[in-house]
C-alpha cells in the first residue's frame, strides 16, 4: 500500500475518534443537568423565646456562732483557785465561774471595818464636845473660839466616819471580785486560766455565748457580695442534714477583706433556729438574687460563631436560618440563660444546629410553623 492510502487511513481514524468525543462529551453534559437537584429542606425542632425572671442563686458554707458573746474576767488581779464550770456548760445569770484567792482582800475589809469604827468612836466624842459647848455658848458661859474649834472638830470626824465607810464600801467590793459571776444565760465555750494561775486584772478567763441569738457565719467573696442587692433572706441549712433549715437575714458585713482569702465575714442572724443547729456545726447558706428577666434556651441550641456563643435563628416567613452571637449570663447543663442578643417570639432552633448553614431552609417539627413554647 502506497504512502497516500496509508495517509487517508490514518486520517479517517483520527476524524471518527474525534466524532467519538463529541459524542461523549456531548452526554457527559446531558448526564449533569439530569443530577441537579433542588436546595435540600432540613427538619429541625425549635423553640418559641419568652422572657423569664432570672433568679441566681448562691450557696455558701459557714458555721454557726453565738451573736453575742462575752469574755469574762476579774476585776482585780490574784491567784485562780477554784474553776467551777467547763467549756459546754450552761450558766444562769448571777452563777460563780471562778474564783481567785479572797484573802487579801478579806484582812482588807476587816481593817476597813476596824476604822469605821474608830472613826465612829471619835465622832460620838466630838458630837459629845460639840454640844456641850455649844449649851455653854448660848449660855455666855463659853468663848466663842473654843465653840468653833469643836464645831470643826465634829465636821472633821464625820468626814472621817464617810471616807471610812467608803473605803468599806472599796474592800467590800473587791472582796465580791474574786468572783467571776455570768451575767446572763448562755454557754461557755472557752476556759482560758487553771486552778492556780496568776491573772491580771481584765484577763480573759471564761468565755461564753449568750443565748439571746444565733448567727451562721460566713465568708463570701467579693463578686459575690457585689452581686447582691437590697436585704435577700438566707435559707440556711445543716450540711449534715438539709432537712433541718431556718431563714435569717444578713445583720453584719464585715468592712475589710481577710488579708489571706481576701473574703468578707458575713454575719447572718437565724430566725428562730432549731435546737439541732447548736453552736459550731457547719452550715450551708443559700440566696437567690433576682437577675431581672432573661430569656432560656435549651442547651443544644448553643453553638459557636467567632468564637462566641451564638444559636441558630429562623425566619418565620421564609423558613431560612441565621446565625447570631448571644451573651450568655449563667448556663446548666439542661438550660442556657442568655442575657443579650435574644428577644421574646423569636424561634431558634434547639435541635440540628450542627448540619445548618446560613440562609438554608429549614422544615420545623413538632410545631405549627412557630415551634414550641418553652
Amino acid at each position: 500500500m502506497d504512502t497516500f492510502s496509508l495517509w487517508g487511513l490514518h486520517t479517517g481514524r483520527l476524524a471518527r475518534l474525534a466524532a467519538l468525543g463529541l459524542v461523549a462529551l456531548g452526554l457527559s453534559a446531558c448526564g449533569e443537568d439530569k443530577t441537579e437537584v433542588a436546595p435540600e429542606i432540613r427538619p429541625v425542632r425549635t423553640i418559641v423565646t419568652t422572657n423569664r425572671a432570672a433568679g441566681e442563686a448562691f450557696s455558701l458554707t459557714g458555721h454557726v456562732e453565738a451573736e453575742n458573746e462575752a469574755s469574762y474576767g476579774f476585776r482585780i488581779g490574784g491567784r485562780v483557785v477554784e474553776r467551777l464550770v467547763n467549756v459546754g456548760d450552761q450558766v444562769k445569770p448571777g452563777q460563780v465561774m471562778a474564783r481567785l484567792d479572797p484573802q487579801n482582800e478579806q484582812n482588807a475589809v476587816r481593817s476597813a471595818q476596824a476604822a469605821v469604827s474608830a472613826a465612829t468612836a471619835s465622832l460620838t466624842q466630838t458630837r459629845n464636845q460639840y454640844e456641850r459647848q455649844r449649851q455653854l455658848l448660848a449660855r455666855g458661859f463659853t468663848p466663842r473660839a473654843q465653840y468653833e474649834q469643836a464645831e470643826q472638830a465634829f465636821l472633821n470626824a464625820r468626814s472621817q466616819v464617810e471616807d471610812a465607810q467608803a473605803q468599806l464600801q472599796i474592800a467590800e467590793d473587791r472582796l465580791g471580785y474574786t468572783e467571776l459571776k455570768a451575767d446572763t444565760a448562755g454557754v461557755v465555750t472557752q476556759r482560758r486560766a487553771e486552778p492556780g494561775e496568776v491573772v491580771q486584772a481584765g484577763q480573759t478567763v471564761i468565755q461564753v455565748a449568750r443565748q439571746d441569738g444565733r448567727d451562721a457565719v460566713f465568708e463570701v467573696p467579693a463578686q459575690v457580695l457585689g452581686s447582691t442587692t437590697g436585704d435577700p433572706e438566707v435559707q440556711v441549712s445543716l450540711t449534715s442534714d438539709p432537712a433541718v433549715t431556718a431563714m435569717g437575714r444578713v445583720r453584719e458585713v464585715s468592712p475589710q477583706a481577710d488579708p489571706v482569702t481576701r473574703t468578707f465575714r458575713v454575719r447572718v442572724g437565724l430566725i428562730d433556729p432549731p435546737a439541732a443547729m447548736r453552736l459550731g456545726t457547719t452550715v450551708t447558706g443559700r440566696v437567690v438574687v433576682d437577675r431581672g428577666p432573661v430569656i432560656e434556651v435549651p442547651a443544644s441550641a448553643l453553638t459557636r460563631l467567632n468564637d462566641k456563643p451564638a444559636v441558630w435563628v429562623v425566619d418565620p416567613k421564609a423558613h431560612t436560618v441565621s446565625l447570631r452571637n448571644v451573651e450568655v449570663l449563667r448556663f446548666t447543663p439542661a438550660t442556657v440563660a442568655v442575657a443579650e442578643g435574644l428577644k421574646p417570639d423569636e424561634i431558634v432552633v434547639t435541635a440540628g444546629v450542627q448540619a445548618l448553614h446560613p440562609g438554608q431552609r429549614v422544615r420545623l417539627l413538632g410545631a405549627s410553623g412557630a415551634g414550641a413554647r418553652l
